[in-house]
């Protein structure tokens, strides 16, 4: 049964612009529709939030904030934003539609891909990734149904921004997480910790799954699988897949690091690996056929969730437990049993031996220990790594870094994505190795940008609209009215007025000044000088056109004028006047011995005005007041005479 036809959405129009035609997929937050905007008459994708989630105002807020962030991203590997409203119940983002597959589709098709195809899908997700680091922004949830391959070979991110939207992080108190199981990186399910190795160990699990056909992580429940992100590490591809080359397995290994320092710090340093990688392999290594180690390995175990949506699942007992800073993973070393035939240690252990020797290995072990110490401090004990405090509080921010040994210097700027008193930016940026008791600046929201409308009351059209601009306004539509009080081309007032804030590039209406309305006089048939004079009297500005016209006025004397006379207008606004030729000269036809409706005919036709005297009812024209051949102006009357 096709569920479509149940779905309400289908055939809606939302915001009265975007006609949504069919459902294209089903996430854990949102469903995919396929949609026509009706104003711009193209296709594209709608994302609608469910309702569950829709009425969670923060979450909605949240999401609009972070939407146009990632809206600002201009990638050819990220799926664009191009708008975000809502409809009643509706929450939604419109997007750029990809016709083609997903990743995912790919792999359930054809399974493990050829090492080339592989890089060739995971470079330009890396760059795309890069782009949104490079912007402070996590993706969060990457995974092969992210991953769009469009019908022209072009590979996309989609769903940036989402994942943010809803603050990824650990609950403490609930004991749940949210994401994608099977691509979740290990500190995610300890204490909620995101950056961008978050998505660098995504794009690792993601390496390995197009490699071997399967993920490296399986389990017959979500817990399972979330144990085994923090307590095992990524096997080598190659143990799956035979003749993998070493290059890949290092890629896998780096990208998937459990300790997120050993992963590189963000896409744009993974993707400088991945290209690294293809640079090491042959052409044959490239195009080689995946071949499994063992039958039915591309089964990869037991479906966790077969349609691997983002989702909330509960943490797995024994993976965590509940700290003053969120979730700690516990766990347990056991030290394997000595190997067979390995002579045990004397019984009596270290009491046993002579008490010189045993000075001598007390003093040695000191100082290794001691040098050991040093080399540490100097290497890597005097530094750590800058902590990640975007978006928080600003206070939140102080005491982590404080608590990391760090001073703190305050700066403020406008942030249109931030809210206020919340940071912006590090500098040293996020994961940056700093000494301790060095100094991180934090730039703090003072939320966005608000500028005072400008007085430009009685200013000049020109010098009001370079006003505006000066404070960051952009000028709007001019509406030109009467006044008696602002001279005629100068500024009456602003919409918004003045004294009112609006964001930058916000649009600033004016109303111009026409000057006093002014009537304007009758200057039909009146000579050139004399209109000329008398309308510049009056307070117009007089165009004289160079060509004249026929007309009933003399020659030389007003025939037209624009505005007509009578009708108000502004004191100087500009009237038009055409001269006359005098009237148009016409030849007379002769219409004797014509019956009175074709005489009558004849003459209109030729431009007269007729007049009929009749001696009977009926008859024929013996006579007519104008000669046959002879001139007469156009539009006079001929009279005739019926008999």
């Amino acid at each position: 049964m096709d569920t479509t036809l149940q779905d309400p959405l289908i055939g809606h129009v939302l915001d009265g612009r975007y006609r949504v035609d069919e459902r294209i997929a089903v996430g854990g937050m949102a469903t995919v529709y396929r949609a026509l905007d009706t104003r711009l008459d193209r296709v594209l994708a709608l994302k609608v939030m469910h309702p569950s989630l829709a009425g969670d105002r923060a979450f909605v807020e949240r999401f609009i904030r972070e939407a146009k962030s990632v809206a600002r991203l201009d990638h050819p590997n990220i799926v664009g934003v191009l708008d975000q409203g809502t409809d009643g119940a509706y929450v939604y983002l419109a997007m750029e539609y990809v016709g083609g597959c997903t990743l995912r589709d790919v792999l359930r098709d054809g399974g493990a891909l050829r090492p080339r195809a592989v890089l060739d899908i995971l470079e330009p997700v890396l760059a795309g990734l890069a782009a949104a680091h490079r912007a402070g922004l996590v993706h969060r949830d990457i995974k092969p149904e992210n991953v769009l391959i469009g019908d022209d070979g072009r590979v996309k991110v989609a769903d940036f921004g989402l994942v943010r939207g809803v603050d990824g992080q650990t609950s403490a108190t609930t004991g749940t997480l949210l994401g994608t199981v099977s691509y979740l990186a290990p500190e995610q399910i300890e204490g909620g910790t995101v950056d961008a190795r978050t998505d660098v160990y995504a794009c690792g699990i993601l390496l390995y799954e197009m490699l071997t056909g399967v993920k490296p992580h399986t389990g017959d429940s979500p817990a399972r699988v979330l144990y085994a992100h923090v307590n095992e590490d990524v096997p080598a591809p190659s143990l799956a897949v035979a003749g993998l080359p070493a290059a890949l397995d290092g890629l896998v290994a780096r990208a998937a690091a459990r300790d997120p320092g050993a992963r590189p710090a963000d896409a744009a340093g993974m993707l400088s690996l991945a290209r690294a990688a293809r640079a090491a392999l042959t052409e044959e290594q490239l195009d080689a056929e995946p071949y499994p180690l063992a039958e039915g390995a591309a089964d990869g175990g037991p479906a966790v969730d077969p349609e691997e949506r983002t989702r909330v699942v509960p943490r797995p007992p024994g993976v965590a437990a509940t700290g003053p800073d969120g979730m700690n993973v516990t766990s347990r070393i056991d030290l394997p049993p000595p190997p067979p035939g390995a002579r045990p240690a004397p019984a009596g252990g270290w009491r046993s031996l002579p008490r010189r020797r045993l000075a001598a290995l007390i003093v040695t072990a000191l100082l290794l220990i001691a040098g050991g110490v040093g080399v540490w401090y100097i290497n890597s004990g005097q530094f750590i790594r800058t902590p990640g405090v975007y978006d928080m509080p600003q206070a939140e921010a102080l005491e982590e870094l404080e608590d990391a040994g760090l001073n703190v210097r305050v700066e403020e700027d406008f942030s249109e994505t931030v809210e206020e008193g919340h940071v912006i930016r590090t500098d040293p940026a996020r994961g940056e190795r700093v000494r301790k008791n060095s100094t991180v600046t934090i730039t703090v929201s003072v939320g966005p940008e608000i500028i005072e409308v400008p007085n430009v009351r009685g200013m000049p059209l020109e010098d009001a609209q370079r006003e505006l601009e000066e404070a960051g306004l952009t000028p709007g539509e001019e509406r030109w009215r009467y006044s008696t009080e602002v001279p005629r081309g100068s500024v009456i007032e602003t919409d918004p007025a003045a004294g009112e804030e609006r964001r930058p590039d916000s649009p600033v209406n004016l109303a111009v000044s026409k000057g006093r309305e002014v009537f304007v006089p009758d200057v039909v048939g009146a000579t050139e000088d004399a209109a000329v004079a008398e309308l510049t009297a009056a307070g117009f500005e007089v165009e004289v056109a160079e060509e004249r016209v026929f007309s009933e006025e003399e020659a030389g004397t007003v025939a037209e004028q624009s505005p007509a006379a009578g009708l108000g207008t502004g004191e100087g606004d500009t009237i038009h006047l055409t001269l006359s030729k005098g009237p148009e000269m016409i030849e007379v036809p002769d219409v004797r011995g014509m019956s009175e409706g074709d005489a009558r005919d004849r003459l209109e036709a030729a431009g007269f005005e007729v007049n009929v005297n009749q001696i009977f009812f009926t008859g024929e024209v013996f006579n007519q007041s104008v000669h046959s051949g002879d001139l007469a102006p156009r539009g006079s009357t001929i009279t005739i005479w019926v008999r």
